[in-house]
């Protein structure tokens, strides 16, 4: 081999590794912030133009649908997707609806798959003081949102024959500590006066 083809070689050569030099510094920069390293998902999702049902809930216009990652759909859509990725629902700022008596904002989707419920985020500033109940005063103490348990996932709704347990109340009260009775009598108690804003409805 000539002279001049291994000067030719040895250029592409540092070319390349200065592309892949390049690449990796400004994948570094774009993973700044993210506390897991790497790029974070630019989630799909849609902005709903009317009102629609969706998890059995009505949502007004300008509530934010996200869904699961999925290949060639990032950031907004033009239409809404499948019910079955849904993974939360963020109303527009300032709008609530009604969850057991109580204003929420925001349901979320368990990001465990072998736990079937959402996480509550509640605005109790929109509560009426006509309106608190015995639930509504327990999950205000744990401030904040309220872990559900469902049997049907497809049902976010305050339905109380859909609701099987609750999972936490904010990270002050878990159901995952069995040992500690005080945070079990809560969380059962809690669960109980669920029951009977649904007897009472």
């Amino acid at each position: 081999m000539s002279k001049r083809n291994y000067i030719i070689i040895g250029i592409l050569a540092l070319i390349t590794l200065l592309a892949i030099g390049c690449f990796i510094v400004l994948d570094g920069l774009s993973s700044m912030g993210n506390p897991n390293g790497g790029r974070a998902p630019d989630y799909p999702y849609f902005i709903t133009t009317e009102p629609v049902t969706v998890k059995k809930i009505v949502l007004p216009k300008g509530t934010k649908l996200t869904y699961e990652e999925q290949f060639f759909r990032e950031g907004q859509q033009d239409r809404i997707m499948n019910e079955k990725k849904l993974t939360g629902i963020e109303l527009p700022k300032g709008k609530t609806i009604e969850w057991g008596g109580v204003p929420v904002y925001m349901i979320t989707k368990f990001f465990n798959p072998e736990m079937k419920g959402f996480s509550v985020s509640a605005n109790f500033g929109q509560l009426r003081d006509d309106r608190k109940t015995e639930f509504s005063e327990m999950w205000q103490s744990c401030d904040e949102e309220l872990g559900v348990l469902v049997k049907n996932t497809d049902d976010w709704t305050f339905d109380t024959k859909n609701i099987v347990d609750i999972s936490d109340c904010g990270v002050t009260y878990q159901r995952f500590f069995k040992e500690d009775t005080q945070q079990q009598r809560f969380l059962n108690k809690l669960l109980g006066e669920i029951k009977k804003v649904g007897k009472a409805k």
